[in-house]
């Protein structure tokens, strides 16, 4: 059980984040062309991102802080393959409230 602690809670969120953004992308992808193999692959994906999610609980053992933390990585990566990938568009509010939510990991992370 040493391993999971080799990293630091934050790189055990991001990395759930990122498996969680990846699932919303292959999700996505399944909308666009449903095929069983995509259900699989997203089930799979999502398994590894609450997986990667319980070593930063484990770690901070502060659930609303970590909670919180990866709320809103898991947020900003998702609206970024939306934007970047699929091309859709943020209006004015959605910025704010993305700045917003990257700032209230700075200060969750501060305590």
């Amino acid at each position: 059980m040493n391993f999971l602690f080799f990293f630091p809670y934050i790189v055990w969120l991001v990395l759930s984040a990122l498996l969680f953004a990846f699932g919303e992308y292959l999700s996505k992808k399944f909308a666009l062309a449903p095929s069983f193999s995509y259900i699989a692959l997203i089930v799979f994906i999502y398994a590894l991102g609450t997986l990667a999610w319980l070593p930063a609980i484990l770690q901070k053992n502060q659930l609303s802080i970590v909670g919180a933390i990866w709320s809103v990585m898991s947020l900003v990566a998702t609206v970024g393959i939306g934007v970047l990938i699929f091309g859709e568009q943020l209006n004015t509010v959605a910025i704010v409230g993305l700045i917003l939510g990257l700032l209230s990991i700075l200060l969750l992370s501060l305590a």
